[in-house]
């Protein structure tokens, strides 16, 4: 199965699985109400002062959060949107690629475990960051690679890691991450929290998340 088809499976599972919650639920409409009143400029909160956050986009967020979950450190991971214009999007909207937000992810972390830097590096890891607004089968603005800074020392810091990947001439095709200032980050809605570990037996989990998680394991 090819990439493109990938992606066209992705969507179609995802729209089953909608149905199904519908079904047994009846609370999309809720969900989609949660999800929009707790949007915020700042990251979840978490206990300890040290706690910190980070806000990463680099393709489907169900990729992402799996990923970064598995990082020593990282309190806690919220799915979502962010970077566009739109308020309270919902999947569907940011599906559109209208509404100029990216599928991200919202991380807490100590610092003390792990660092902003080392986080970084595995944002580099875990996405091409040369292909612009498409990773994989995944194709649009929302799926843009791009980091969200919290304050002048994560400005500075991933404006240094890009230079540094840029430097190691790791990859032949220019780096098109952006860096921008966090803003209102909208979470998403419920069925996207913890995808994968809910749901990895669908196609798009085993066909191109698992195989990421795994090398990533591996080290490489």
């Amino acid at each position: 199965m090819n990439v493109t088809r990938i992606g066209r499976v992705r969507r179609a599972c995802n729209s089953a699985l909608v149905l199904a919650l519908l079904a047994v639920s009846g609370l999309a409409g809720k969900k989609e109400e949660e999800a929009s009143t707790m949007a915020t400029n700042h990251p979840a909160s978490a206990a300890g002062s040290r706690i910190e956050a980070a806000t990463l986009a680099g393709g489907c967020f169900w990729c992402t959060e799996a990923i970064f979950k598995r990082q020593a450190g990282v309190v806690k991971i919220r799915p979502g949107y962010t970077g566009g214009t739109k308020a309270n999007p919902t999947y569907k909207d940011v599906c559109t690629g209208k509404t100029g937000h990216a599928e991200a992810i919202e991380i807490t972390f100590d610092p003390a475990i792990v660092t902003y830097a080392a986080l970084l590096d595995l944002f580099w890891r875990a996405h091409d960051p040369t292909t612009l607004n498409r990773q994989g089968g995944d194709v649009g603005t929302q799926y843009r690679s791009a980091i969200f800074f919290h304050g002048e020392k994560q400005r500075l810091a991933a404006e240094a890691s890009k230079k540094a990947l840029e430097e190691s001439k790791q990859y032949k095709e220019p780096i098109v991450t952006v860096i921008e200032k966090a803003g209102t980050f909208y979470p998403a809605e419920e069925y996207h929290h913890d995808y994968f570990a809910r749901n990895p037996d669908v196609p798009y989990c085993r066909m191109v998340i698992a195989p990421k998680v795994k090398k990533l394991e591996a080290g490489h």
